[in-house]
């Protein structure tokens, strides 16, 4: 018999003796035949779906040791570069908040197929519950399937769900809606379902075909348009600890840049003049748009930030700087922000490896990680995020 000891990156079990067992949690028993004995951390998973549903790996973990495994993903990945910090406790988001997803659909025979992909498989998982999705978002599920049935799907569609401020906002690709009778279809499902926008993309772009009201996000106390399959944190609870983070971290800056801005979570929650810098043309015209109604000192500029990164003469400008990159971390702006003279980095990443890379980067210019905070927005998955704070 061998102890789980910990969870690893991939989302399996690591025995002290170095074998991996997946849906294991830390205090099972491994045996020598490889069957799982549970400990007191390892619960029952809720959802009927699990492990086939590629929505979620770790079920199996009570809340307890998730929260470690979120912190442990970030210990490892600075370990990995040879960098220390202090780590605070992880902010898990609570099961059934999820406001923002991508479910797959696909018709077969006369019958609609929707949800999310099958672990390491292509093939669609037809959810019939869900342990993540906020209950306003899965309660679409099912008519929507009624809905497909009636369009022309071409082929495997995506589904973008989203609650914006007027409720739920959906977006089909792959899809056609010819005729009057699929126009109707459409407006008696989104009258009956409170949708706020539908709308659908035949390769050529999306098409809204339902917006009574626009459609809007606040962000920051602000209402900013919402674009089609706009980039929002997964939840509200997420969002929250990530912009008390932010606050945080460049709190008495006068001046801040805010890169890889987006539609302005952060931005629109300093109190700071801000400067963004944002590489989606549409979410700069809805920032831009929104700072100025509501009188915000934000100025938005549409900039490709891997093509043409802030200078250190521009970034000596500021008292501190946000930023907030793809997966893919921020290599190019490094070299530039670890040479600058600003008070205060704060760093918000939705992938530990890369944060650690780039961390090094500033950590071997003068830059030390004041803080870390570990963000749990996917629970139950492998994604994690943070926010740290850096400084000479």
């Amino acid at each position: 018999m061998s102890l789980i000891t910990r969870v690893s990156a991939r989302g399996e079990g690591v025995a002290e003796d170095g074998r991996h067992a997946p849906f294991a949690a830390p205090g099972d028993m491994l045996t020598p035949t490889g069957a799982l004995g549970w400990g007191p951390h390892h619960q029952v998973p809720p959802c009927r779906h699990f492990p086939v549903c590629g929505g979620c790996r770790l079920q199996q973990l009570d809340d307890e040791s998730y929260a470690a495994f979120v912190i442990d993903r970030i210990a490892d990945a600075l370990d990995g570069q040879g960098l220390t910090a202090p780590i605070a406790l992880a902010s898990v988001s609570p099961p059934k908040s999820r406001r923002r997803a991508t479910l797959h659909a696909e018709a077969k025979g006369g019958r609609v197929t929707l949800g999310f992909a099958a672990a390491a498989s292509h093939a669609i998982v037809d959810i019939q519950e869900c342990h993540i999705l906020s209950p306003q978002l899965f309660a679409l599920v099912a008519p929507l399937r009624g809905l497909l049935r009636r369009l022309q799907l071409k082929r495997r569609s995506d589904v973008h769900l989203t609650l914006a401020d007027q409720g739920p906002d959906i977006l089909v690709t792959n899809v056609a809606a010819d005729g009057l009778p699929a126009a109707e279809a459409i407006t008696a499902f989104c009258e009956r379902h409170g949708v706020a926008r539908f709308a659908i993309d035949d390769g050529s772009g999306p098409e809204t075909r339902w917006e009574p009201d626009a459609a809007t996000i606040t962000l920051g106390g602000v209402a900013v348009p919402l674009p089609h399959a706009a980039f929002l944190q997964a939840t509200a609870e997420g969002e929250a600890a990530l912009v008390a983070a932010v606050r945080d971290a460049v709190a008495g800056a006068a001046t801040v840049a805010d890169l890889f801005a987006g539609l302005g979570t952060f931005a629109l929650s300093l109190s700071a003049k801000v400067y963004a810098a944002e590489g989606s043309r549409d979410a700069v015209t809805a920032l831009k748009g929104a700072a100025h109604l509501a009188r915000r000192p934000v100025f938005a500029e549409y900039r490709d930030l891997y093509r043409r990164p802030l200078t250190v003469a521009e970034l000596d400008r500021f008292g501190a700087v946000v930023l907030d990159p793809p997966r893919a971390g921020a290599r190019e702006q490094m070299a530039a922000l670890a040479a600058c003279r600003v008070g205060s980095i704060a760093y918000v990443s939705c992938d530990p490896s890369s944060f650690a890379r780039d961390a090094k980067i500033l950590c071997e210019s003068g830059w030390r990680i004041d803080w870390v905070r570990p963000v749990g927005q996917f629970r139950w998955s492998t994604h994690v995020e943070l926010a740290a704070r850096f400084s000479r």
